[in-house]
C-alpha cells in the first residue's frame, strides 16, 4: 500500500465512523514510516473537514460527528507520544490552548470536538472542562503567559455567552489581554459578538475552528 492510499485509508475511516478501523491505520501507517504529523495534516484533517462540510450542509448529524471525534481520539491516543517525540521537549508546537466552557454551561460537545481538532492539529492543550469561572481562567492565562497562548471559550447559551464579554473585560484589567489570542464559540455567537466584546475570532464548525485557531497563531 503506498503512502497516499493509507493516506486516504485514514480519511476514510474518520468518514465513516470506523473506531476501531482508524486506529488499526494510524498503527499501519506510523509502521510503514509516515510522521505523526503527516498522519494528522494528511489523512485525519482532511476526514474530519469532509465531516465538518457534511454537518453544515444537514447531510450528517450530530452523532455521526461523535463518532468521528472517537474515530479522532482513537487515533489520537496512538499519535501523541510519537508527536511528543518527534517535536521534542521544548517545542511549543503551534501553540498552548486553553480550552473551557463558559460558567452556568454545561454544554460540552462542541467544546470537546474543537479541542480534540486542536490537539490534532498540534496545539498543546489545557482543557478546564465546563462551568468554570472567569477567575479560574484568568489563573490558567497567567500561568501560561509567555507562551504562544490562545483561549478558546464556548457558551452554548445566551446568557453563559454574556461572561464572554466579561472574560475580555477581565484579562484587560489584569493586564493579560495581549498575552493571548481569543476565539470564542457557541451557537449564539457571531462575528458581531466578537467584534463587540474585542474578542479575536470565531469559527462555525469543530473542523473550522482548527484552521482559524492556526491562522490566529501565525
Amino acid at each position: 500500500m503506498s503512502n497516499q492510499e493509507m493516506l486516504d485509508t485514514l480519511r476514510d475511516t474518520i468518514v465513516t465512523q470506523n473506531i476501531n478501523g482508524c486506529a488499526e491505520a494510524t498503527q499501519t501507517a506510523l509502521d510503514a514510516g509516515l510522521t505523526a504529523v503527516e498522519i494528522i495534516n494528511d489523512g485525519l484533517s482532511p476526514g474530519m473537514k469532509i465531516v465538518g462540510d457534511k454537518f453544515e450542509a444537514a447531510e450528517i448529524y450530530l452523532p455521526q460527528i461523535m463518532m468521528s471525534a472517537k474515530a479522532m481520539n482513537a487515533a489520537m491516543e496512538l499519535l501523541l507520544p510519537v508527536l511528543e517525540e518527534e517535536k521534542g521537549a521544548e517545542d511549543e508546537g503551534v501553540g498552548t490552548a486553553i480550552t473551557y466552557v463558559q460558567e452556568g454551561d454545561i454544554h460540552d460537545i462542541g467544546h470537546r470536538l474543537v479541542t480534540t481538532m486542536l490537539e490534532a492539529n498540534g496545539f498543546k492543550i489545557v482543557d478546564m472542562g465546563v462551568d468554570v469561572q472567569n477567575e479560574k481562567v484568568m489563573e490558567e492565562v497567567e500561568k501560561n503567559k509567555g507562551k504562544k497562548l490562545l483561549l478558546v471559550g464556548s457558551a452554548l447559551m445566551t446568557t453563559s455567552m454574556l461572561g464572554q464579554k466579561d472574560t475580555v473585560a477581565m484579562l484587560a484589567e489584569e493586564g493579560l489581554r495581549d498575552s493571548v489570542k481569543i476565539m470564542f464559540g457557541g451557537a449564539p455567537v457571531s462575528d458581531a459578538w466578537i467584534a463587540e466584546i474585542g474578542a479575536d475570532a470565531t469559527a462555525e464548525n469543530a473542523a473550522d475552528a482548527a484552521r482559524v485557531a492556526l491562522n490566529l497563531m501565525q
